[in-house]
């Protein structure tokens, strides 16, 4: 083979590499989930540049996997994350922990976080959260630990809430806007943090 021929060989081997889109492994639901929030959150300092050419979710930054490579937990401190919660984040089955405190979420809890049996350890403290807190996070039979403190919630902090079996802290202090905030109805044990007053009736 000459040499004019193996040049030709190799430009046409380079061209067919660039030319080939790198392969993609189908997306799983997990990744599918993560990825709608990824995707509603603007990420200044990229800590979410997660690569979905992956074949799972379990080496992306904040994630961590049990052996069968379903999520168990995600956390992200204080990386300036700034958007809403999606839904979606209610379709991860296994997870154990969700950690996203001291960014700059906002809006509402989806109420589909009612749907995480397994989650042990919920923190949104330090955000811009704001409207009520679902009474469907009282499915959180396993939760341990729940910080929602320092957002902007009003209404009624849910009963269902104090049903909770193994709830170990719930802290819900520094809440409030615009002179409204959170109130009682049901009389709180020192588990719950934060001075609210009784819900008035109506």
């Amino acid at each position: 083979m000459t040499i004019d021929a193996i040049w030709w060989m190799l430009l046409l081997s380079t061209l067919i590499t660039c030319l080939i889109p790198a392969y993609t492994w189908p997306l799983t639901p997990e990744m599918q989930a993560l990825d709608v929030f990824r995707m509603g959150v603007r990420d200044p300092d990229e800590v979410l540049d997660w690569d979905l050419r992956l074949p799972n979710q379990c080496t992306w930054y904040g994630v961590t996997c049990n052996s069968e490579n379903q999520t168990t937990s995600l956390v992200v401190h204080n990386k300036n994350l700034w958007g809403a919660l999606p839904s979606e984040l209610g379709q991860l089955p296994a997870l154990g922990r969700l950690e996203l405190p001291y960014n700059r979420l906002w809006g509402t809890i989806p109420s589909e976080l009612g749907n995480l049996k397994r989650l042990v350890y919920l923190s949104l403290s330090g955000n811009q959260l704001s409207g009520s807190i679902p009474a469907s996070l009282g499915n959180l039979k396993s939760l341990d630990t729940l910080n929602l403190d320092n957002n902007e919630f009003t209404g009624k902090v849910p009963s269902a809430i104090s049903k909770i079996p193994a709830l170990r802290v719930a802290d819900f202090s520094n809440n409030g806007k615009g002179g409204q905030s959170l109130c009682w109805d049901f009389w709180p044990t020192p588990v719950f943090k934060g001075r609210y007053s009784l819900c008035q009736k109506k």
